[in-house]
């Protein structure tokens, strides 16, 4: 916790320092949606002229659904629309009081029961905000009984790649947050941290394609933040999940909400217990005189996964501006796999001179646990506020791998003496505080300051105890010093930001400054070597608008990012499941910078959105994957920094609503990327086009069920030393109320034409490899969710005279 007391006290010097400015006459108040509580962006305010209903002034609500404007003297309708709610409509008088607040305001959908009489309606996923997309996955029926890797698979603009890795727009390096801090779950890639959250215990999920200075600086590709449920209704209620899918996997969870007055009480259980299978094949051609020249490779593994995850927590109004929220997450699980590998080596006649069979079990137990605070105070009426947290999550995983390998000749012999058993003991450690405060403040009629501080203090520890068996030691298990290792890994970013942002009239403009003081210290101990790498950034970001009219906006943004090395890629262990195909970190790794630029264009009408983004990219020393081959027939893989990359593209995000029954949602993004890797060797260069499209549907049919149709299709991807080739598939699902509409049962096939295969070209100097790589991806899933409790929400009375205020405390 280095400098953390130092950073606590500069935080309440900077609180404590901030002016307080003068009141002005204003019409303010926030608007949500009914039934989840959720903030409306960009809902249309109005003050309509009471005889013939002509808009004589207004405005619209902001990212966190406040809204704010001057009007003259007079009586008026005052008017809120959103699409896809019921407008709200009220008689009033501007001029008795200096300040109108209208509190909250609660739009209720158009597809709510009224009376008792059903309205059946389509409800979207999708949103679109300035500088983000938000994708309401509650209402997702093609990732029930899914895991949080397999949700992302389903959503437009993302990709999963055959490791688990995630790319956005065709960019990776993706920030992942959970409720929006960063995650310090164990994984050795993103699919194993995601892979311990369930699809159902997800409410929903944000892109952050081009973040402002309020966000970390981390994440070239943007971020992705996944949002957990917690109700927030009175009394007791909760809902009960459970799950089956094909080829043994099963799941369940418990949710349980209590709200009182002034206090919520939120609790969840959810367990997995999930096998899966993955093949792959891969044939590698080198140009060594001492080797075969085809090594001809496949492998298949099954997997068995179960995680008990437990969260609780609170959200306790303090007073009616002070809001105090406590959590507590608890993940444990347990992971069995078994894999045998063949490895062939063929001659240039086309003939068997070798084969090598490997047989493997891994046996991994872990347990993870996060806690934190938030505090919320609405200092006063006019929207200033203060916001501060505190988190921190430990990490402890225990891994051990078995291997024996037998060799066969050309004659499909056994080869006793070449025999070899390995044992590789893993153990991995990590612990993350975060300390944040946030400070707004308007500033006059149409502008606002934001500023806050935050430091980010992480260690990571990743050790291996490697030992093998064969004829030099008489097949006793021997420890090997080579590739026996450990290595810490300690990074601290110290943050700053301050954005004001602005409205004239029609256009508005946000201008944004972020500070990171990055320390480093990464410790090799088999080579006692200390790496110590102190770097200080500035971040910059600009945000432009213009209304062109109502609901049809432009916008230009700006901001600088970074992308940091992680433990996996600095770690220097040497990574030896397949003897043949070796994996590696590099402690010298520098972190890699990117200017990201977006013009982006919305219209709304009233069954259409469109959203089209043109952007560009630009990335300095980026970390790049290299894949070397030795003198013994050996791919050594590890990560080094290359000159730059650059990625151009337009992305067009259309969303249709045919008549009460379907929409639909149709993404397309068409890019150029072009990397140069000259400073590794020269001719280390490549460029290509590439697109994806994506479609997701939503059907209703009365009285039967709800359809929901996915798919998408992704062109070949640009990699340093090759590509990987595109892919396509379409998942459906159906789900119909049971039990007199407290439960739903779901119906959803994965994967449907068992397409999802992932297909990558390497080539690098004296070799090429084309590999295949198979997980299960088709899996068909049966699920049945049951509420109960009144579900009934609570109610906040408002207050002109003080404010008003609801349960979050921002009014």
């Amino acid at each position: 916790m280095k400098g953390l007391y130092f950073f606590l006290f500069i935080c309440a010097f900077l609180f404590i320092g901030f002016p307080s400015l003068g009141q002005s006459s204003l019409l303010r108040g926030k608007v949500q949606d009914e039934q989840s509580g959720k903030a409306l962006e960009f809902a249309n305010i109005a003050l309509l002229h009471p005889v013939d209903s002509a808009v004589v002034t207004g405005g619209m609500t902001d990212l966190t659904g406040h809204f704010e404007f001057e009007a003259s003297s007079g009586d008026y309708i005052f008017r809120v629309g959103f699409i896809g709610y019921k407008s709200y409509h009220e008689n009033i008088s501007v001029g008795d009081k200096k300040n109108l607040n209208f509190g909250l305001i609660k739009l209720a959908s158009e597809t709510s029961d009224l009376d008792e009489v059903l309205v059946e309606g389509v409800t979207s996923m999708f949103e679109s905000d300035i500088d983000k997309r938000r994708y309401n996955v509650e209402n997702s029926i093609v990732a029930e009984g899914a895991t949080a890797s397999e949700l992302l698979e389903t959503l437009p603009s993302i990709q999963v790649d055959e490791e688990g890795s995630i790319s956005m727009r065709g960019s990776g390096n993706v920030l992942i947050y959970i409720n929006g801090r960063p995650s310090n779950l164990s994984g050795e890639n993103t699919e194993a941290i995601l892979s311990q959250f369930p699809a159902n215990s997800i409410k929903e999920v944000e892109l952050i394609t081009n973040p402002s200075s309020r966000y970390d600086a981390a994440g070239v590709g943007g971020i992705i933040n996944i949002v957990l449920k917690k109700n927030s209704f009175q009394g007791l209620n909760g809902q009960v999940n459970t799950s089956v899918g094909t080829r043994d996997k099963y799941a369940g969870g418990l949710t349980l909400n209590y709200g009182a007055e002034k206090i919520n009480f939120f609790t969840s259980y959810n367990y997995q217990n999930r096998r899966r299978f993955r093949k792959s094949d891969e044939k590698r051609y080198n140009e060594l005189s001492n080797a075969s020249p085809l090594l001809d490779q496949d492998s298949y593994n099954e997997e068995v996964e179960k995680s008990h995850l437990m969260r609780g927590g609170f959200d306790w109004n303090l007073v009616p501006t002070q809001v105090l929220g406590f959590y507590a997450q608890f993940n444990v699980n347990e992971e069995v796999e078994e894999e045998t590998l063949n490895q062939r080596s063929i001659n240039s006649a086309g003939d068997l001179d070798s084969l090598s069979v490997r047989d493997a079990i891994e046996d991994e137990e872990g347990d993870n646990f996060e806690t934190g605070f938030t505090y919320n105070w609405q200092i006063d009426t006019l929207g200033q506020k203060l916001y501060g947290s505190f988190s921190y999550a430990q990490d402890s995983r225990d891994q051990t791998d078995t291997y024996e390998q037998t060799f066969y000749d050309e004659a499909v012999q056994e080869v006793p003496h070449k025999w070899i058993k390995q044992l590789n003991g893993r153990t991995r450690a990590s612990e993350l505080y975060i300390v944040q405060m946030d400070y707004e403040k308007p500033l006059g009629k149409t502008s606002k300051i934001e500023g806050g501080l935050k430091g980010t203090f992480g260690s990571w520890d990743r050790g291996q105890e490697f030992f093998q068996g064969d004829i030099n030691t008489e097949f006793e298990l021997v420890r090997n010093d080579t590739v026996s290792d450990e290595f810490t890994f300690n990074e601290d970013v110290y943050a700053a930001y301050f954005i004001y942002r602005n409205k004239m009239g029609d256009f508005g403009y946000q201008l944004g400054l972020r500070g990171e003081a990055t320390r480093t210290l990464g410790v090799q101990e088999r080579e006692d070597l200390e790496v110590v790498n102190d770097y200080f950034n500035l971040f910059p970001s600009v945000y432009l608008s213009y209304s062109l009219q109502e609901e049809e906006e432009l916008t230009i943004n700006f901001s600088r990012r970074i992308s940091r090395p992680g433990i996996w890629d600095l770690a220097p262990l040497y990574y030896v499941s397949d003897p043949l195909n070796v994996r590696t970190g590099n402690p010298y790794l520098k972190p890699e910078y990117t200017n990201s630029y977006e013009f982006g264009y919305m219209k709304a009408w009233e069954r259409w959105l469109l959203n089209a983004t043109i952007y560009h990219r630009y990335s300095t020393d980026i970390i790049s994957r290299i894949t070397r081959i030795n003198d013994n027939n050996v791919t050594v893989q590890t990560r080094e920094n290359i000159n730059d990359r650059s990625s151009t593209g337009l992305e067009l995000i259309n969303q249709f609503q045919f008549g009460n029954w379907v929409d639909a949602t149709l993404t397309g993004n068409l890019f150029h990327s072009k990397i140069n890797g000259d400073n590794l060797e020269d001719g280390a260069n490549n460029s290509n086009f590439s697109w994806t499209v994506s479609l997701l549907s939503n059907i209703i049919i009365p009285k039967v069920a709800n359809v929901q149709v996915q798919g998408n299709y992704r062109g070949p991807i640009v990699l340093l030393q090759g590509k990987l080739l595109p892919y396509w598939g379409m998942n459906i699902g159906f789900r119909r109320d049971v039990l007199k509409k407290k439960g739903t049962i779901s119906l959803n096939f994965s994967d449907v034409f068992n397409t999802r295969i992932f297909k990558i070209e390497t080539k690098g100097p004296g070799f090429s490899q084309d590999r295949v790589y198979n997980r299960e991806t088709r899996i068909v899933t049966l699920s049945l969710n049951y509420k109960f409790g009144g579900f009934k929400e609570r109610r906040n009375e408002r207050d002109r005279q003080s404010g008003g205020g609801d349960e979050d405390g921002e009014f």
